[in-house]
């Protein structure tokens, strides 16, 4: 059994770790709380954004010939993957579980994939695992602007531009509220203007209504196509934007809610090292009272 000197330093110990660990979790309740109000607030540019697209693609003359990033290939080849995890840990199991998603995603295509790595962790891991990293952007700031984004979108679009990929999709973990999440991968490129169910801006346009929209008539200037040039790309920039903010938003909760356990995990931990340091206590003084009464005893003797 420890002795009572033992258990109180294991106790301090417990003390100054539980205290680190309770500002973590309040550090992230505040920063996912942040990029929470981020994400709410380009909802409805991302609303109007595909809204555009989307009467762009139906004007005539556009659909006919199209744009290179709708257009779909006869064949997959190969595909990009754009994996978006954390830089740090201390989040609990948000990491490994969005990797190892990824990773029977991968499987199940069947194809060969590249992987680009938005996070130190997933980089890591997936380099570990075997597969063709690419690329990796480990510099992503806390509440990015759409700027600090664009490489990526840039550098899948150049490589499906240039037939290097067929397909792109991007893989993160769905902010839901601070305490849920779930890990998804999304089909980015080709985009499908008339389809949103499988985009990773899904849920924020899910709520408009598009009948009508193709039938609206409005005098673009310059002309329809030329604007396609510009919209497209600048939808597949806000696609990967919206999945960052998630991902960051969703490995804030993830963080307090692990470190809000360990603080939990911390107290109930000082509590049982109480009551033993408490019994250690009794222990020694019940110890040393009877060495008293027997040496009494002798004496007396």
């Amino acid at each position: 059994m420890a002795t009572e000197r033992e258990l109180k330093k294991r106790i301090t110990s417990i003390k100054n770790i539980s205290q680190v660990t309770n500002a973590l979790a309040a550090v992230s309740a505040s920063k996912a709380n942040r990029a929470q109000r981020q994400v709410e607030a380009t909802r409805a540019y991302a609303g109007k954004a595909f809204e555009i697209l989307h009467n762009l693609a139906s004007q005539p003359g556009v659909g006919s010939t199209g744009h290179p990033l709708l257009t779909a290939r006869d064949e997959i080849k190969n595909v990009a993957v754009i994996l978006i995890t954390g830089n740090r840990g201390l989040a609990g199991a948000y990491n490994s579980n969005m990797v190892t998603y990824t990773e029977r995603f991968i499987r199940a295509l069947g194809k060969p994939t590249q992987v680009i790595a938005v996070g130190r962790k997933g980089r890591d891991l997936m380099i570990r695992r075997g597969y063709n990293v690419v690329a990796s952007f480990d510099s992503i700031p806390d509440a990015p602007s759409i700027l600090a984004v664009t490489p990526i979108s840039q550098l899948v679009t150049d490589d499906y531009l240039s037939g290097k990929v067929d397909e792109v999709f991007v893989a993160y973990t769905d902010f839901i509220n601070l305490i849920a999440r779930r890990p998804t991968v999304k089909q980015l490129l080709p985009l499908k203007p008339f389809d949103f169910s499988d985009m990773a801006v899904a849920e924020y346009v899910e709520h408009i209504d598009l009948s009508g929209v193709s039938d609206r008539v409005y005098s673009y200037e310059p002309s329809p196509a030329d604007l396609l040039n510009v919209v497209v790309p600048r939808f597949t920039d806000l696609q990967v934007y919206q999945s960052v903010l998630e991902a960051q938003a969703s490995e804030h909760s993830a963080r307090y809610v692990a470190m809000n356990n360990a603080t939990d995990n911390a107290a109930e931990l000082i509590e049982i090292l109480t009551l033993e340091r408490n019994k250690a206590r009794q222990s020694s003084i019940t110890s040393e009272i009877l060495d008293i009464v027997g040496g009494a005893a002798a004496l007396a003797g």
